[in-house]
């Protein structure tokens, strides 16, 4: 495992947060307004489905849609401002080694694992459940599980249109940043996924840390 490149601009020791989010697993935080979150796929091609919400109105959250609407963009890149459901800032991403992320695809369930991958896979874990498990903690259920940004997922738009997810091309120790425009609540899924190659057929851990600014 390279855990060594986690960022030109600040040193892992400044971070105020540092937790390993292990394979499989999910993971809430709360990300103040001009602080910095930094995203890092310790050991490559792991997706991180990540939603945000704002603190202290979790009716306001993060909206793909807003989001890929204003840049005119399909992608998540260096740049790229999270916009909300109401229009607003949520999120500026600062750095990123990662390329280019989704937010497209949404996240895996159990129903649409049965669908794509047939009815053995009904009972496997997956990212809304994750999702679902997290966000209950903090009030909400299912109904507040919206489109999400899938970090470091490797999803190539075809010809025709169809969005494909293929083999991931983020290397060990790639990362993203983004600073945060308003207090926020960041909600992860570590993707568990074994039937696509959007892991890599691998779920492995990923690193939050939040940075003060």
């Amino acid at each position: 495992m390279n855990t060594s490149n986690i960022g030109a601009s600040r040193e892992a020791a400044s971070a105020i947060y540092d937790f390993t989010i292990p394979a499989l697993a999910p993971w809430s935080g709360l990300v103040k307004r001009g602080q910095v979150i930094r995203i890092v796929d310790l050991e490559g091609q792991q997706a991180v489905d990540t939603l945000f919400y704002r603190v202290d109105d979790f009716s306001e959250r993060y909206s793909a849609q807003d989001t890929l609407r204003a840049q005119g963009s399909a992608y998540v890149v260096t740049g790229t401002t999270l916009l909300s459901n109401e229009g607003r800032e949520m999120l500026t991403v600062t750095d990123n080694t990662g390329g280019a992320h989704d937010t497209s695809a949404g996240a895996c369930s159990c129903e649409s694992n049965t669908v794509r991958f047939g009815h053995h896979t009904k009972y496997m874990h997956a990212c809304r459940e994750n999702f679902l498990l997290e966000v209950s903690r903090h009030g909400m259920d299912k109904r507040d599980i919206v489109a999400n940004i899938n970090f470091f997922m490797n999803v190539p738009v075809e010809p025709d249109g169809r969005l494909a997810i293929v083999d991931g091309v983020s290397k060990p120790g790639d990362y993203v940043e983004m600073r945060a425009e308003m207090d926020v609540l960041c909600v992860i899924s570590n993707c568990p996924q074994v039937n696509n190659p959007c892991n890599g057929f691998n779920p492995t851990p990923v690193r939050v840390l939040i940075f003060a600014s």
